[in-house]
Order: C-alpha cells, then sequence, then structure tokens
C-alpha cells in the first residue's frame, strides 16, 4: 500500500472510517461549488465515490489518496491521481486533483498534498504528463495548479454539466526542470 508523508500531511489508501468525514465534506455547498454542477454527495454516494477511488488503484497504480493531517490525524479530505474520463477530449490523461474540508483552506495544504501527488506521478509511476481541471472561475485551484508548475492549455466545456473548464498541464520534462 502506497503512503507518502509530507511535512505536514499523511496521504493514504482509504478506510470504512474515513467515509463519515468525507461525507461531511462533500455535504458542504461551498466545498462543492466548483464540482461538476455543484451538487453535494450524501454519505452513500461519498461511499460509492471512495469504493471506486480504491477500485482506481487496483486497475491503475494510482488513485485519489486520503489526505489525513498529521499533528491530529482529522481527516482533511483527498487528494491524488485519476483519469478524467468525464473530459473525453483531454485523453489519454492523468489529473492530479484535491477536495479539503472547508476548515483546512488558506494553510497551503491543498498544495502540499497536490504536489506530493504530482511527485509521485512522475517520480513513483513513471507518468509522460500530468492536468488538472477547474471550472473558470475557480481562481484558488488555478492558483494551485500554477504552484505546481502547471500551464493553461485549453478551455473547454464539461460535458457531464455543460460548466467551462481550464485544463492546466504539467511534463515530465518541465516537472524534472522546475525540481532541479
Amino acid at each position: 500500500m502506497v503512503t507518502l508523508e509530507t511535512p505536514r500531511l499523511i496521504l493514504r489508501r482509504w478506510r470504512e472510517e474515513d467515509v463519515a468525514p468525507m461525507a461531511a465534506v462533500n455535504a458542504d455547498p461551498e466545498v462543492m461549488r466548483w464540482i461538476r454542477d455543484g451538487s453535494v454527495r450524501d454519505e452513500q454516494q461519498t461511499r460509492d465515490g471512495v469504493r471506486a477511488w480504491e477500485s482506481e488503484w487496483e486497475s491503475q497504480g494510482f488513485g485519489l489518496f486520503a489526505v489525513e493531517i498529521r499533528s491530529s490525524g482529522e481527516l482533511a479530505g483527498f487528494t491524488g491521481l485519476s483519469v478524467p474520463n468525464f473530459l473525453p477530449e483531454v485523453l489519454p490523461a492523468v489529473e492530479v486533483g484535491w477536495r479539503l474540508g472547508r476548515s483546512h483552506w488558506g494553510q497551503g495544504l491543498a498544495t502540499e498534498a497536490a504536489a506530493a501527488a504530482v511527485r509521485f506521478g512522475f517520480e513513483e509511476r513513471g507518468l509522460e504528463r500530468i492536468v488538472s481541471i477547474a471550472q473558470v472561475g475557480n481562481d484558488a485551484s488555478e492558483r494551485i495548479m500554477t504552484k505546481l508548475g502547471m500551464h493553461p492549455v485549453r478551455e473547454t466545456v464539461n460535458p457531464t454539466c455543460g460548466r467551462r473548464v481550464r485544463v492546466f498541464e504539467l511534463s515530465s520534462d518541465q516537472y524534472v526542470t522546475t525540481t532541479r
């Protein structure tokens, strides 16, 4: 089982006891504002999501990590790698994404977690490029993408919800150059 550690976080696989705190994150309209059509998710939808994320680990060798705060053991949300099947025009691709509870915003935790996931993708899984996708107007996510060294490559529409999105990208060559 893959576990990544950063100065403040532990990125690990999912446990049954993570479902309730992740469901609380998914139930917050402010957290979900920029996710697909903005709908919140209940505990069963969250449980189904966790199962799907764990399945991706088994089939792809990567997936979404549960993000745990080292000092408290609290589940903050998730970060990690997934295949963005919802946006076929960017495939084949692997996306880095994140979702943290509101109490963890503004502390650099999403950037810290996503940077560890990007490093894992390039250094441990040998990916050639990683994308990240944010709805137009989600400036906070775009700032994180920029901090990760990503740059915008296209603007399009998410066909699952009709909202405009920007696709950012980082190649393995760009990653190597920025981490030297």
